[in-house]
């Protein structure tokens, strides 16, 4: 068929960039970014630029499957034999056990429509408040940040104040990883104007920081004492906006009161920098003709999330840096569409349209619009909640979209044991590998990204149309449609002989009946439509009707829709995190994002190539760390907090400092055993709920692993990945991903105290294909030795290393270099396992440095060896020219290249 273009949008990040998606109407070819779209221009990263190359159908869900009791496997079924099932278990549960003994767990990957369908199903039908997403973990402390402070829940601002800026402040936030879209524009308006200040403040020295004019490190947690901080010398030294704070806000006096013990020194003391930053910070926030800031995770995922988000727009407030260009707190999203979950009220606290589920009012309207008598008025559950209370019993239905607790939510064997214990567990999912597919009763296969229809909201409130490119594999349905059908279902068993409430046959239609909700509402929506947009193209709202274009900020005239109009000064003291570092648990874990891999790799973790730059789980200590341990980098360590026990790799980052440690979040049991989560822990905001996944105490014992077992094998990786892993946890340690770009292929390192029995290794090597044909073997069992090698037209298709694994890396360049020597087999047939001299030793210069443009670091470095600039390997290699994620790491390669040449000169 002819190759055909579909304009759409990203299902990554919160910056909602545009795509055009290439396919036959059957399979999506390709993806490149829109020009037209206006949060990106046509520019994509690097996990968005592969998106065409994680549509493996080895992973996806394509047919409904059931499972009839707790411990047997779940059978293929067909929708309407699965949804009856789904529907008379709730109704039952209902009926028995009352309309809160059942929960939705949903996402912010869905759709608007998919988002309104479940609310409208929870609240309506089922009358129950125990709906929660997952944007929960990510953005509720902006939520409450926003409203307590400026009376709604909308970020102020558009992406072109990045542009527009004299002063840029970066908190919690590795930027050029996880919005790295808008940290290129960034680079870009700092390049045209350098006289533009940028803050970073994370406790972490990441890739953003390498764009700063001044990085605050402040130890873990100390947010809201450095905001004070800088207050305290904004009030002192004058730098305050006295007619706006007169005209526009209330509450000034109690935060002067607070703010005036939080001196200069006193602040250094508690974040862990110098008098002299905090000054340069305050006076650079004071100064600037227009100063905006910008956050994520950092600030949000705390036990003091909700005064750390208050405190940052405190600042705004104090100077008048709001409603105006280049000026405003700008959260920057997680998800796709946490916006649109938020806008129709997808948290259990909320109601569509910024409504409040525990004000009466706002129940009572959205009861007359839907036509029910009326909603409840219990107190939905949150996400931590939720799960302790399926975990004790109380709830006995969960329903889960989209998401993947089982790998995504903190203290991990809690929430697998509430999993494991919940009577009936429906799981509505695109990919049917995730870690919570393994505790499904029902799978549901959702349709997935460029095969639905629909709307998402970005961070700078831009609606954008979501178009169906192909139709979905298998048996799959849009989640909206899915929804649709079961509530159409349970209404029969809830409400019979009733006028149906879903009488949906499109999103379009659910869109327009939502929107109305949003009529007069600060965020009104009531002038968009799907067609208008196609028309007009992606709009921000508000957007009311008869308008002819979307708001690119809000504020403008200073009013707030608070109830006088005024904003809102909100004084809270700094509270230190819940753990901190002690003798038993000396050291602070944070988590972070790695720039090729999104949340759980439930997608990215489909594609090989995005494991090119980093293909493990490892630990980043400082070098002083590694060595008052005795560690190696690239050392085993079982790494331990309050809640479980990972064992790890570790590796030398002086980019963290002492005391602390450094995780990448996406790992889950999956790709790493145990998974990350594990030790992270369930405490959360007394006010947004959300957990602080960002800080858990943990601690380092090191472990005797002496056995190891490496493996290599091409093919069909997911399904090799869903038959290996399994076999893999009888090892103490257990790790896996991908590798390769033309030729994809599993990689598995493991390694336990004491060989495995022989039947075990038998089974891999079954799954590997090393028992028979082409294959090459060694084996010594008196020494637990043992080395297979699969060749096939001259070149190496599978590995299997056991019992020690020096040859792994020269292994792994053979493979990718295609070719298979006499060496190779000399090297088989000697009783030790360590490579031939030194060849090849080890494969960390070929990690992939540039994704989009297949650029090794050790081709980088070569070039700069041979005397090329930023510029000359642009040109040549064609590096950094694409998304430019690699960018700072080419720099410092540039800077660590030139300084022994400095020193000689």
């Amino acid at each position: 068929m002819s190759r055909q273009t579909t304009a759409s949008t990203c299902c990554y990040c919160g910056v909602g960039c545009g795509v055009l998606i290439e396919h036959d109407d059957e399979r999506i070819l390709g993806v490149s970014g829109d020009p037209a779209h206006p949060a990106n221009f046509g520019k994509l990263c690097s996990k968005g630029s592969t998106l065409h190359l994680t549509g493996d159908l080895a992973a996806r869900a394509l047919y409904p499957e059931l499972r009839l009791g707790k411990g047997l496997s779940r059978a293929r079924s067909d929708w309407d034999s699965a949804l009856d099932h789904a529907a008379s278990i709730f109704a039952d549960t209902i009926a028995e056990h009352g309309p809160d003994s059942v929960a939705f767990y949903i996402s912010g990957q869905l759709l608007t429509e998919d988002y309104y369908a479940f609310n409208k199903l929870a609240r309506a039908l089922v009358g129950t408040n125990n709906i929660d997403s997952n944007s929960r973990l990510c953005m509720s402390s902006a939520v409450v940040g926003y409203k307590r402070s400026l009376g709604a829940d909308a970020p102020p601002c558009s992406y072109e104040d990045l542009e527009l800026s004299d002063c840029v402040m970066i908190v919690g936030s590795n930027m050029a990883y996880a919005h790295p879209i808008l940290f290129r524009r960034l680079e870009e308006a700092k390049s045209r104007r350098p006289q533009m200040k940028i803050i970073v403040i994370d406790p972490r020295r990441t890739d953003t920081c390498d764009l700063a004019d001044l990085h605050l490190a402040i130890l873990p947690g100390t947010d809201v004492a450095l905001f004070h901080g800088i207050l305290h010398l904004l009030l002192w030294e004058d730098w305050v906006d006295r007619d706006f704070i007169k005209a526009h806000t209330e509450g000034l006096a109690d935060l002067k009161n607070l703010v005036r013990d939080y001196t200069p020194a006193m602040v250094a003391q508690i974040c862990g920098i110098s008098v002299e930053q905090l000054h340069q910070c305050a006076e650079w926030v004071g100064t600037s003709p227009s100063f905006l800031s910008l956050w994520c995770m950092g600030l949000n995922q705390s036990t003091a999330g909700s005064a750390k988000n208050s405190a940052l727009i405190n600042l705004h407030l104090a100077t008048g840096q709001i409603g105006r260009p280049g000026a405003g707190p700008f959260s920057l999203t997680g998800q796709p569409n946490a916006m649109g979950g938020r806008e129709t009220g997808s948290l259990s606290n909320l109601l569509p349209g910024h409504r409040d589920a525990a004000n009466a009012e706002h129940r009572a309207e959205v009861a007359r619009y839907w036509g029910v008598e009326q909603l409840p008025a219990t107190t939905g559950l949150s996400a931590i909640e939720l799960f302790e209370q399926v975990r004790s019993g109380k709830i006995k239905a969960l329903w889960i979209a989209c998401t993947n607790p089982a790998q995504s939510m903190p203290d991990q064997t809690a929430v697998r044991d509430a999993l494991q214990a919940c009577p009936f567990v429906v799981l509505q999912e695109a990919f049917r590998t995730t870690e919570t597919a393994a505790f499904a009763d029902l799978l549901l296969p959702a349709a997935s990204w460029g095969e639905k229809e629909g709307s998402v909201t970005n961070s700078e409130r831009r609606i954008s149309h979501v178009r169906r490119a192909i139709a979905a594999p298998g048996e799959a349905r849009p989640d909206w449609a899915i929804t649709v059908d079961f509530a159409q279902r349970l209404e029969k068993r809830l409400r019979p002989g009733r006028p149906s409430l879903f009488a949906f046959e499109t999103s379009a239609q659910l869109f327009d009946e939502y929107k109305q909700l949003t009529r007069g509402r600060d965020l009104d929506l009531s002038g968009i439509s799907h067609a208008l947009i196609d028309q007009l193209g992606p709009q921000q709202w508000p957007f009311p009707e008869g308008a002819s274009s979307g708001t690119p900020r809000l504020y403008l005239d200073g009013i707030f829709p608070t109830d006088n109009g005024r904003a809102r000064f909100v004084a809270e003291p700094y509270r230190a995190a819940k753990e901190l570092r002690d003798a038993r648990y000396p050291l602070t874990l944070n988590t972070g994002r790695l720039r090729d891999q999104w949340h759980g790799m439930s997608r990215t973790g489909t594609a090989a190539q995005l494991f090119g730059h980093v293909n493990e789980a490892v630990l980043s200590l400082h070098p002083d760390e590694l060595h008052r341990h005795r560690l190696q980098a690239g050392d085993l360590v079982s790494l331990k907090s309050r809640r479980g026990t990972i064992i790890v790799a570790v590796d030398s980052d002086d980019s963290v400092r002492p005391g602390q440690a450094f995780l990448p979040m996406h790992w889950g049991d999956r790709f790493l055993k145990g998974g990350v989560n594990t030790l992270t822990q369930p405490a959360f905001d007394p006010l947004s709920k959300q957990p602080e996944l960002k800080h858990s105490g943990v601690r380092l014992e090191p472990v005797n692993l002496p056995w190891q077992l490496f493996a290599l094998v091409e093919g069909n990786v997911q399904q090799h990945l869903e038959t290996l892993r399994p076999l893999c946890e009888a090892f103490s340690y257990v790790s896996l991903s991908l590798t390769g770009r033309e030729r994809p292929a599993l990689l598995i390192r493991a390694a336990s105290a004491v060989a495995p029995e022989p039947q075990l290794l038998q089974a891999i090597d079954e799954q590997l294909g090393l028992i028979e044909g082409p294959v090459l073997a060694y084996d010594d069992p008196r020494r637990s030795i043992g080395k297979r090698v699969r060749i096939e037209n001259g070149r190496i298709t599978a590995i299997r290393l056991a019992g020690e694994t020096l040859a792994r890396h020269w292994l792994q360049n053979l493979w990718l270099e295609g070719r298979a020597d006499e060496q190779l087999r000399r090297w088989l047939l000697a009783p030790l396992s360590a490579p031939p001299g030194n060849v090849g030793a080890s494969v960390g210069g070929s990690k992939t440095l540039c994704n989009c443009m297949n650029v090794s670091q050790r081709a980088i470095c070569a070039g700069i060896e041979r005397g090329l600039d930023l510029q000359g390997l642009k040109q040549e290699l064609g590096c950094g020219t694409q998304c430019g994620s690699c960018v700072p790491e080419i720099k410092r390669l540039l800077v660590a290249t030139a300084q022994p040449v400095a020193a000689v000169s």
